[in-house]
């Protein structure tokens, strides 16, 4: 997950000259996370944020960044902080663009970051949320393939807990790969990341 969402990011920030202050701080933010510096790639991403009071991406970035590294166990010991530092620019990132899809999507991953914390404890409760989440994306969004994929990677990994089939959860990532195809983002920082994950997790499919 890590490698190939930061792949995106490298390729963003090299696509870029330079141009206005937030294009470049949001290159510069993304190229740092591409190099493995995380923390670094975060912090400055906060600082476009607080500067960029109208404009959800940067905060949607910070909660992307610190939920894609709280999955790495290499992070164990900063999953909690990288919890609230996550949530807190869900929120934030919520407040400028409520019923916000892609928004949606890492609130969603977060709850699976919360969940997997301790399954026992948590399963139940953020497996509603996570569900719900997805549910609210695609409601706003069907042809999200972020959305599409990443509940069908999430309900994948239920199957192979409870040994249930898991072709229909495959057949719906491959519909995913059909909506990359046709993705357009808005602009040159809206998200784009998935299609690499999506095509790897139908190899495993197969």
């Amino acid at each position: 997950m890590k490698t190939l969402i930061i792949t995106t990011a490298l390729l963003i920030s090299s696509l870029l000259t330079a141009q206005t202050s937030f294009e470049q701080g949001m290159g510069k933010s993304l190229g740092l996370w591409g190099e493995g510096k995380a923390q670094e790639a975060s912090a400055l991403m906060e600082r476009i944020a607080a500067a960029e009071k109208s404009n959800w991406l940067p905060n949607y970035y910070v909660a992307l960044i610190n939920t894609t590294e709280a999955f790495n166990p290499a992070n164990k010991e900063k999953v909690p902080a990288m919890i609230i530092k996550a949530q807190d620019a869900i929120d934030n990132a919520t407040l400028i663009s409520p019923n916000n899809d892609e928004i949606m999507v890492v609130q969603a991953m977060l709850y699976t970051v919360i969940l997997i914390q301790d399954p026992m404890t948590n399963g139940v409760k953020y497996t509603g949320l996570v569900m719900e989440q997805y549910g609210k994306a695609l409601a706003i969004n069907p042809n999200n393939p972020r959305a599409v994929f990443s509940k069908a990677e999430f309900e994948i990994g239920g199957a192979k807990y409870w040994g249930t089939d898991i072709k229909p959860m495959c057949a719906q990532i491959e519909k995913s790969i059909g909506l990359f195809a046709n993705f357009k983002p808005e602009t040159p920082f809206s998200p784009k990341w998935g299609l690499d994950r999506a095509q790897e997790a139908l190899k495993a499919c197969k």
